[in-house]
């Protein structure tokens, strides 16, 4: 057996201390992706230099057509990537030097890797706003779509996943609306406030060039330069705002995703997943499992692991740039790419799932769901206060148990045994249509109240696009 050139790190370094931390200080192997808004920034840059006269016309050109070069050869995948090289960045300075020579040393003046990474993320994650928004908006629409077919249909509303009131199909799909329209608005506020461009601080300090960071923030689509070069290099805040939007958004995919793994189990049967969002088992023939949900609830899990690894790696850095900062890419990637994953599987899971209206209604009937009708009626009707109702309603709920009935199966002579004024109108609200349409307070489960936000958020929807 050949013995390891580096017997502390085993088999897996065949060379020493050099190839060791080669390999710990490249980040090529991640940070390529970044390479379209590496080029953006230079080309911004190199555009900045001539204007200001830093850097000649001529060279500015050979500098623009050399990015433009480069980034073809990215994009079809004959860009040779070298981790010698360490990042994305130097391996675009250094093929564009073999691409134009001199000029290309002219690209890195009045600027520091330092800048250039923070606006390379920056215009990344600023992009990963965009993509989330506009995959929330596909699946409010999915939803809208079940919530416009079913706003009449009665359900079983739940808390403690105990059968609470009858609510409708309309009404419980555009909760989840509600939810994903906070998401998108937390996405756009993030975005907002991290649309500044930290081009142009340099290492650390600024520069003693005369550039014009307005000009390069405005050629980015930022609103503005950062105004504290401190700050604009060591900030990553705008990450872990993401990240922090990305995880409530997660969790609300979870929750969906586990309400249609028990929505679509043989106990319930309140709707059937698709061929395309389901798989069977290799050994009982029965079984149709809803796998992709299951996988949705799983991943959310490294979501939320994304954005407690980087509130670990910035917790303890002083000001400004540390190389622990490199650790803040992979994360983020991977994190952006299960959510963006996460939202397309759910959107095709509620487009193509089918609601079982008859069970939905047959579970709605049971369980005492319009106890707090009743409640409601004695109170109402008799004027009774509600603690006194609620007692009547919780003995009368206790003999439907006893009979092993529902409350609609007993006799009014039985209910008049626990208040003589009891009348037989009040069979009219333990139906769980009438319950439902009763409901009738802004934000409630009738349906009109359900039509009536359905047509609010397609009329949202489709003005945001």
């Amino acid at each position: 057996m050949t013995k390891s050139a580096n017997t502390m790190w085993g088999g897996r370094f065949a060379a020493g201390p050099d190839a060791i931390m080669e390999a710990i200080n490249a980040s090529i192997g991640f940070d390529r992706r970044l390479a379209p808004q590496d080029i953006a920034g230079s080309r911004a840059h190199a555009a900045m230099l001539a204007a200001t006269g830093i850097i000649s016309d001529n060279d500015a050109e050979a500098i623009l057509e050399g990015l433009l070069t480069v980034l073809s050869e990215i994009e079809t995948g004959d860009f040779p990537f070298s981790a010698a090289l360490e990042d994305i960045h130097m391996n675009v300075e250094a093929r564009l030097k073999e691409l134009i020579g001199e000029p290309a040393g002219r690209l890195h003046t009045a600027r520091s890797r330092n800048d250039q990474v923070a606006v390379d993320f920056r215009l990344w994650v600023r992009d990963q706003c965009d993509a989330a928004d506009e995959a929330l908006a596909a699946l409010q629409k999915a939803l809208l779509g079940q919530a416009e077919e079913g706003a009449d249909w009665v359900m079983p509303g739940f808390t403690h996943l105990q059968t609470a009131q009858p609510v409708t199909w309309g009404h419980h799909m555009l909760a989840y609306v509600e939810m994903f329209g906070r998401d998108r608005s937390r996405f756009a506020d993030a975005r907002k406030r991290m649309n500044t461009s930290p081009l142009g601080a340099a290492a650390l300090a600024g520069t003693s060039f005369p550039i014009d960071r307005d000009m390069t923030a405005q050629a980015l689509g930022f609103d503005r330069p950062m105004s504290n070069s401190l700050d604009a290099v060591s900030d990553r805040d705008f990450a872990l705002e993401y990240l922090a939007a990305a995880s409530i958004c997660a969790m609300h995919l979870s929750r969906l995703a586990e309400e249609l793994v028990i929505w679509s189990s043989a106990q319930f049967r309140f709707v059937k997943m698709s061929d395309k969002w389901s798989t069977g088992s290799s050994i009982m023939p029965q079984k149709r499992n809803p796998d992709a949900a299951e996988l949705i609830r799983a991943k959310i899990g490294r979501i939320f692991g994304a954005n407690v690894a980087l509130m670990t790696v910035m917790k303890g850095l002083p000001l400004t740039y540390s190389k622990d900062m490199q650790e803040d890419k992979e994360q983020v990637f991977d994190a952006a790419d299960n959510l963006m994953l996460a939202l397309a599987a759910m959107t095709g899971m509620v487009g193509d799932m089918t609601a079982n209206k008859g069970n939905l209604k047959a579970a709605a009937s049971s369980g005492f769901s319009t106890a707090t009708d009743l409640a409601d009626w004695l109170v109402r009707e008799l004027g009774l206060p509600f603690r006194e109702a609620h007692h009547i309603t919780g003995a009368l709920v206790a003999l439907a148990e006893d009979k092993g009935c529902d409350l609609p199966d007993l006799t009014l002579e039985e209910m008049q045994a626990e208040h003589a004024d009891i009348r037989k109108d009040v069979f009219d609200v333990l139906g769980v249509d009438n319950s439902v349409a009763s409901r009738t307070s802004f934000g409630g489960t009738a349906p009109d109240q359900v039509r009536a936000q359905i047509a609010h958020w397609t009329k949202q929807l489709n003005a945001r696009g």
